[in-house]
Order: C-alpha cells, then sequence, then structure tokens
C-alpha cells in the first residue's frame, strides 16, 4: 500500500525549539499511526523532501516552529505555506518544477519561545508536543482535530 499521508518534520533540532517537529516525530513513531502514513525528518533538508513528494501524497503535513507573535507552545494549523524562511512555500515550488504534487499541504506549527542555537526545546513548546500528536494522528484518520489548536484551513 503506497503511503497517502506524508507527515515531515522541517526543523532542525540544533537551534533549539526549531526541533519541534522533530520531537513529535519521536512520539508519533510510538503512536500507532495507521499503515497509509509515512513520517519522515528531513531537518534542512528540505530538497529531498521535494524529491521525495514526486511519488505523491494525498496529503502531506509539514511540522515546523512557525513564529506568529503568539505565546510560545501555541499550536497553529494552516494550509497556507508560511513556516519562517518559506521552507515551506520552497519545498512546493520546487516540487512543482519537478512535476510533482503534495496534494493537500498542511503545516502543523508551533509558536517557538528561542531558535537559538543549543538543543533542547523550551518547556512551553516541548508541552506542546502530546497535543501536536494527538493533531496529526486525527488528520492523518481523516478526523479534524478538535484540540487547542488555531486552524485556517
Amino acid at each position: 500500500m503506497r503511503p497517502r499521508v506524508l507527515v515531515a518534520s522541517i526543523g532542525t533540532i540544533f537551534l533549539s525549539d526549531d526541533g519541534f517537529g522533530a520531537e513529535v516525530l519521536k512520539e508519533l513513531d510510538r503512536a500507532g499511526l495507521p499503515p497509509w502514513v509515512q513520517i519522515a525528518d528531513y531537518d534542512i533538508a528540505t530538497v529531498h523532501l521535494a524529491y521525495d513528494l514526486t511519488g505523491g501524497y494525498d496529503t502531506t503535513i509539514l511540522l515546523d516552529a512557525t513564529p506568529h507573535g503568539r505565546p510560545p507552545g501555541t499550536l497553529s494549523l494552516t494550509e497556507n505555506i508560511d513556516t519562517h524562511a518559506l521552507r515551506g512555500d520552497a519545498i512546493v515550488q520546487l516540487l512543482r518544477l519537478l512535476g510533482g504534487d503534495a496534494g493537500r499541504v498542511l503545516v502543523l506549527g508551533c509558536e517557538p519561545a528561542c531558535v537559538d542555537g543549543g538543543l533542547g526545546l523550551s518547556p512551553a513548546v516541548e508541552a506542546a508536543v502530546p497535543a501536536a500528536v494527538r493533531a496529526v494522528t486525527e488528520l492523518a484518520w481523516g478526523a479534524s482535530p478538535e484540540l487547542p489548536v488555531r486552524t485556517e484551513v
């Protein structure tokens, strides 16, 4: 069975809260996702993500630290790709150049407290990881998350 959903982390663990996605993936690995879901940590290698997406997915969920000026740890689920440094947008643009289609692209972001050099999440972002895992799990099963998540889908 071809995975229909890709959950991809696009942040780096070396910039504190930018490692949000990688931490969510660690928990998702134990969450018992359905077999049509593939998870992958692309770190900062978003070009590899674009190439992998050429195989086609129905839904792509990008996990990233996304500053929007809200309190640290605030989750957001958006369909408009506006992650910091426009990495998500760049992925989709490159994918289109390669002739691929990411399907529906969602960004599950978390407001960072710190993206300076260093390992480990801030307490606020670490506390948001379980809610992010629940949101991704619900999205993978086709449900809309009923969480304290700001949604613009």
